[in-house]
This record gives C-alpha cells, structure tokens and sequence, in this order.
C-alpha cells in the first residue's frame, strides 16, 4: 500500500504496461513484416507489366504481311512481320536489337502468334493474336494479348 503523498508505480503496474506494450510492439512488427515481404512482389509485378508490354508494341508495330518474302527470319534484328515473332523465347528480358537488358534477367518471355477469329467482322485470313508472357522465379506471371490485323 502507499502511504499518503507518496507517488510512483507498483511492480504489478510496471508488469502490466510492459505486457501492454510488448503484445502493441509484436503486432505492429508482424504488420510491416508483412508489408514489406509483399512489397517487391509489387515491383516484380510492374516490372513484368512494362516487359510485356514492350514486347507486344514492338510485335505490334510491325507489318502484317511480310514485306520481303521471307517468312522465319533467324535473328531477332531481322525481324520484319508479326509472324517472325511466333514461338520467340527469351530467357532474360532483351530490347529490340536483342541486347540483353542485365536488370531484367530474371524475366522468361515467351511469344505465340497464331490466326485468330476473335474479332468481328475480320476473315479469319486477316488477324492475328500475339500472346505476350513473362514469368519470374518469383511466381509472377503476366500475360498480354493484342491483336493485328491485314486491315
């Protein structure tokens, strides 16, 4: 008991608010653990995002027909039409002159082109889908698709 006028705390107060505090402290640690574990699955997500899509404008900006005859050019450098694209693996994401680009390289890209009668009002004859995918080792995977047309 504490005599009259006297002030501080007891040993069992001291117990309890460093109990308090400990379970305060413990949850708080475990809510950035968490966040920060998840946070470069943010970055790798992004990163995959911009990859494909660099992959699918580059595919897309080429002409639909092949311009000089000849189909399943060997170099990616050379690659001239849509088709020419159509089983392209690139183990580590490379720009379009084929340089590997070394801040990329944990991205596999893998590109399929194939006829495509999705699109209303096109032949068949005259569309092509092109499916972007990147994968990471880090389970991400992302897969854009586009389409290009004769038209």
């Amino acid at each position: 008991m504490r005599a009259h006028g006297e002030r501080g705390a007891t040993l069992i107060e001291l117990v309890i608010a460093i109990v308090v505090i400990a379970i305060a402290a413990s949850a708080v640690l475990g809510v950035l653990s968490r966040s920060v574990g998840r946070s470069a699955d943010a970055m790798v997500l992004a990163q995959a995002v911009s990859v494909a899509e660099a992959y699918l404008e580059e595919i897309s900006l080429k002409s639909y027909a092949d311009p000089d005859g000849v189909d399943g050019e060997a170099l990616r450098t050379d690659f001239d039409d849509v088709d020419d694209y159509n089983g392209l693996v690139d183990n580590g994401a490379r720009d379009q002159f084929g340089a590997a680009l070394a801040s990329l390289s944990a991205y596999t890209v893998t590109v399929t082109v194939a006829t495509s009668a999705a699109l209303t009002g096109v032949p068949v004859a005259d569309a092509e889908r092109v499916d972007v995918q990147v994968t990471h080792p880090s389970n991400v995977t992302v897969r854009l698709s586009g389409y290009k047309t004769r038209l």
